[in-house]
């Protein structure tokens, strides 16, 4: 379901790691302290394999919204944010993030993702959106509780 962009929302990451559910959290103390809503947003793309017909049945958009919903239950439970709504896009994640990010107060993203190396404290998604984004940005790492 996609938010009015007159609604004010902070856009949130997610892709199913620890990581992003935190951002979820995090996301949820942020919008709750504007009154803004909660827009969690899952990107998926057909993965290299797809060209060689190695994926069978396996529908990555119907995977991502299952990620999602999985994430939701995760992070809110039956406690979900009152204005929550969601989104599944088909595209490069760091420049769909970005741009489903266009006039929100905020995005959200965790520090590293499903993607990344261990050792590494930003991970490729959270670097460019945290230097390309038009708003503030929001890198949630492991640990501690959202305020």
């Amino acid at each position: 379901m996609d938010t009015p962009q007159d609604v004010p929302r902070v856009v949130v990451g997610v892709d199913g790691s620890p990581q992003s559910r935190r951002a979820l959290q995090w996301a949820r103390t942020v919008a709750g302290c504007t009154g803004a809503a909660v827009e969690a947003v899952i990107v998926w793309t057909y993965p290299a394999a797809a060209g060689w017909g190695m994926v069978g049945d396996w529908d990555p958009e119907d995977n991502a919204r299952e990620v999602l919903a999985e994430a939701l239950d995760a992070a809110y439970g039956g406690d979900r944010p009152p204005k929550l709504t969601s989104r599944v896009i088909q595209g490069p994640p760091a420049k769909s993030l970005l741009d489903a990010s266009e006039g929100a107060q905020m995005l959200v993203v965790g520090s590293r993702g499903h993607g990344g190396f261990a050792g590494l404290l930003l991970g490729s998604v959270s670097a460019v959106c945290a230097e390309h984004a038009h708003v503030p940005v929001l890198v949630v790492h492991g640990g501690g509780s959202p305020a």
